[in-house]
């Protein structure tokens, strides 16, 4: 198995992946621990894209906002329900990633 080249991979599906992902393998196993991979794979794939095709310095602000959505998605899941929260953090972390990478 061979990844696709690391300028050739969009951000924003990557990290919708690992956000939704990560939170319903997370849900469905019962395993929290199985959902933190996926968020983690997906992190790591997203940054190598974006390391690729705009540098470390837009990969780090990236990868920085996909953590902190996923941290902030738990005390907001409290105030409006895990999948609002889910979503929200999602949307917001898809359009960083398209505007600051994906976007030609």
């Amino acid at each position: 198995m061979t990844l696709k080249p690391a300028a050739e991979v969009r951000t924003a599906p990557v990290l919708a992946l690992g956000l939704i992902g990560g939170y319903l393998t997370a849900r469905e196993t019962g395993i929290r621990p199985l959902g933190g991979v996926v968020l983690a794979a997906a992190g790591a794939l997203a940054a190598r894209t974006a390391v690729a095709r705009r540098g470390p310095g837009v990969a780090a602000g990236l990868l920085a906002l996909y953590l902190l959505g996923f941290g902030a998605s738990h005390p907001l899941a409290r105030k409006i329900g895990a999948w609002p929260a889910v979503l929200g953090v999602t949307a917001v972390d898809v359009a960083a990633a398209h505007l600051l990478v994906d976007r030609d």
